[in-house]
């Protein structure tokens, strides 16, 4: 039995894309469940049933998916690089439409830009991200005081986002997935400056 029952997530479970989980199950609001984790987006090869991490990931992942609905409505990452969108529109498939706060904060776009971005029959808030972390730039994005989550429990944490952020509208400027391929900075190595 899937961890999260008739949700949009057991697609993902059961595709075995939810990988390394800090959270994942049901949140404090009943029928609502949520990940938080990292999203498998490109699958290595298999060789005589070796398993292999995945080439492509999504991380610093959360999703907030309720019971009885087919959709995703909330998703929040970090993606090293722009052109991962479309991997992650095909990961998600139809578990994602056009009523969904999808937030994107990528490493290779200008520090001094914001876009939202159609693709894939939804749209995407699309950030830059320099240091941080997603999740602390979402709650700046959300104007959420992290004073307020300290006492919350994980999960209770993602539903006082999840509820932020679908009254979030902002209007950034528009612009085509094939228009940011073109804007996009170079990929930085995730390792680099790292000691050994």
């Amino acid at each position: 039995m899937s961890v999260f029952a008739d949700s949009a997530l057991s697609k993902l479970e059961a595709e075995q894309r939810l990988f390394n989980p800090v959270f994942k199950g049901p949140t404090g609001v009943a029928g609502r469940y949520g990940f938080r984790g990292e999203l498998a987006l490109k699958f290595a090869p298999k060789f005589a049933d070796e398993a292999r991490p995945p080439e492509i990931l999504a991380e610093q992942v959360m999703l907030v998916a309720e019971s009885g609905k087919p959709t995703i409505p909330f998703l929040c990452c970090y993606l090293l690089s722009f052109e991962y969108l479309r991997p992650l529109v095909e990961a998600l498939g139809d578990v994602i439409d056009e009523h969904g706060k999808y937030v994107l904060f990528c490493n290779n776009i200008d520090l001094s830009t914001r876009y939202t971005v159609p693709y894939g029959g939804a749209t995407f808030y699309v950030l830059p991200i320099d240091e941080a972390t997603a999740y602390n730039e979402l709650l700046d994005l959300l104007y959420i005081e992290r004073n307020d989550l300290k006492k919350l429990d994980t999960g209770s944490r993602l539903d006082r986002i999840y509820e932020t952020a679908r009254n979030f509208i902002e209007t950034f400027p528009a612009i085509s997935f094939e228009e940011g391929l073109k804007r996009m900075g170079p990929v930085r190595n995730p390792n680099e400056n790292r000691p050994v």
